[in-house]
């Protein structure tokens, strides 16, 4: 719920800039100089940029935890029994362990989109967040192929 909680207020956060830079962004291009025109127009694109990035990343959040309900549901989701450091962060030991077992599962069966999910909790366990992101990827994309039949 905490992550939640920082997502919102941290999309909020985002927007709220969007707008301030967009409207200064408009401002500079009213000005009509060239130059002011110029600066208004390259202030224009981070907010557009912004508001892509934000959405397809609002996307991936919301897919992977449908995924994530999703096993739950099947009773498949992975079990947070890792040992943990004295300050409350995953040993790294026990997580390169269920990682090489993730990876197992994962190769033993390619297109199933539960072992990729698997996988990307375990590479995020492992703390390796590019490569987490890149296997719940694959297991969205596998999960909607799944669906659509593609």
């Amino acid at each position: 719920m905490r992550a939640k909680i920082t997502y919102i207020v941290t999309a909020a956060v985002l927007v709220f800039y969007f707008v301030l830079a967009g409207g200064r962004g408009l401002m500079l291009v009213r000005h009509g100089t060239p130059l002011t025109v110029a600066f208004g127009l390259s202030v224009l694109v981070l907010p557009v940029i912004g508001v892509w990035f934000l959405w397809k990343n609002t996307q991936f959040v919301r897919r992977a935890n449908a995924l994530a309900a999703e096993l739950d549901a099947e009773g498949g989701l992975p079990v947070d029994d890792l040992t943990r450091t004295p300050s409350g962060r995953i040993d790294r030991d026990a997580a390169d362990a269920v990682f090489a077992r993730r990876r197992e599962e994962t190769e033993d069966a390619p297109d199933d989109w539960r072992a990729w999910f698997r996988l990307a909790v375990a590479y995020q366990d492992a703390r390796d967040t590019p490569r987490a992101r890149k296997a719940m990827q694959r297991a969205i994309a596998l999960h909607r192929s799944r669906l659509t039949g593609v």
